[in-house]
């Protein structure tokens, strides 16, 4: 569930990170030391009064190991769940958003286009483009009345958005039905409103309505309370670009010169039998994926159709690629990563900045670093201006050595009504939330 201000820092470069001795504390991101800080800022007066309300994981409960794993709430017979929309102030109204209207689209994409997530110095602004959003909206067993508008009542003009789409996460052992809820969005001039809390009420009642009682979503801010904390890593593909348009600054006693060899790469991917994935793939990416994701904690369930879904290249909005063996055909390593450009605010020059990021990535026989390796080549040769990646999987132990950085904020993960008995580490995530 993003919030306005939610992966704000997603979009920049740790301006520090080329300095030396700027290893990020692994403390600073640990649930504890997260609480913590959020226990200094309540006795300032500043507390989470929508979130104290419902089946989420409460700050207070940290730590307390009588708790049981699992659903906080049991689910309410569907007889009782509320059949009427909660009441919006006087002068908007509720809409279904139909993602398959142009018109209806348009509007979704210009609402997001410049009321999204910001970094904080107000740089950068998320720009998902009309094909990603109806890739993202529209999985396997989507549900229409899930993709929720607001509009103004005189004008109909659509001032605020969320979603949700239905998914299949296992959490240890269970594999649990959830929505994930995504793209809280809200017209800059209307943030005052108090929209958002009527919002994900809504939201979770027409979920309620499916008979499902969880739901997955990420952050920007905390929220009580995380079940992980994700940092974001940026490795440049065009660092005269993004230096220029202020995503990263020249390193001490770096030249510009100095900076573009340092990160140029070679030509072509290095890795025998790498290819795109195509359809024919669906099923040996699908037995792949699975038998790596079941190594960790949280992780999604993937089956075949949600694999040729999220999985097979799409243009401008996810590439996938695998190596298959020249000598058995077998299907040994796969990569991907999805399109999401940032629009660029206040620059003469530059009004884009491509990004990928990386999505879900399987080594068996070609060692991970090299995979990844070639997953930038390609990204490099497609013309993107940076490769983001998160933490998660086993993601971490390759991104220094490819010349990742560190990047300004971070990603934190919920579980709506499912308590997880204690913080993973990142490592210990299987899923990646768009």
């Amino acid at each position: 569930m993003e919030d306005n201000s939610s992966q704000a820092g997603s979009a920049k470069e740790n301006s520090d990170q080329n300095s030396e001795g700027n290893s990020l504390n692994k403390d600073d991101s640990s649930l504890e030391t997260i609480v913590r800080k959020f226990q200094d800022t309540v006795s300032l007066g500043k507390k989470h009064k929508f979130w104290e309300t419902q089946p989420v994981g409460q700050f207070k409960d940290v730590g307390d190991t009588s708790l049981p794993e699992g659903p906080i709430e049991p689910p309410t017979p569907l007889s009782e769940v509320k059949q009427e929309p909660y009441n919006l102030p006087s002068q908007y109204e509720w809409t279904t958003c139909d993602m398959d209207s142009e018109e209806t689209c348009n509007e979704v994409y210009n609402l997001l286009k410049n009321n999204y997530v910001e970094d904080d110095e107000n740089m950068f602004r998320f720009n998902y483009s009309k094909e990603f959003l109806r890739w993202a909206l529209r999985p396997p067993g989507f549900y229409r009345s899930w993709h929720i508008g607001v509009r103004a009542k005189t004008s109909k003009k659509l001032v605020a958005f969320i979603t949700g789409v239905p998914a299949r996460i296992r959490v240890r052992d269970e594999v649990v039905k959830m929505a994930e809820i995504n793209f809280l969005c809200v017209h800059k001039k209307l943030r005052t409103k108090r929209l958002a809390p009527v919002m994900i009420k809504e939201v979770t009642r027409r979920v309620h309505l499916e008979n499902i009682w969880q739901a997955a979503y990420t952050a920007g801010v905390v929220l009580p309370t995380p079940i992980t904390t994700c940092q974001y890593w940026h490795r440049s593909l065009n660092p005269k670009k993004l230096i220029d348009v202020g995503f990263s600054r020249l390193g001490a006693r770096m030249t510009m010169n100095r900076t573009i060899k340092l990160y140029k790469l070679p030509d072509s991917p290095a890795t025998p039998g790498f290819r795109k994935m195509e359809l024919c793939d669906v099923p040996a990416v699908t037995r792949l994926l699975r038998n790596y994701l079941s190594q960790f904690v949280v992780a999604p369930d993937f089956d075949e159709s949600d694999v040729e879904h999220w999985l097979l290249p799409t243009e401008d909005v996810v590439d996938s690629y695998l190596v298959e063996s020249p000598e058995t055909h077998e299907i040994t390593d796969f990569c991907s990563f999805y399109t999401l450009p940032s629009s660029i605010l206040g620059n003469q020059n530059y009004s884009s900045l491509k990004a990928a990021y990386s999505y879900y990535n399987v080594s068996t026989k070609t060692p991970l670093l090299q995979l990844m390796n070639d997953t930038l080549i390609v990204a490099k040769q497609k013309n993107f201006d940076v490769f983001n990646a998160l933490d998660v999987m086993h993601n971490e132990s390759v991104l220094k050595e490819l010349k990742f950085g560190p990047g300004d904020g971070q990603l934190h993960y919920y579980l709506y009504n499912y308590r997880t008995q204690s913080a993973l580490k990142p490592s210990e995530l299987g899923l990646v939330l768009l």
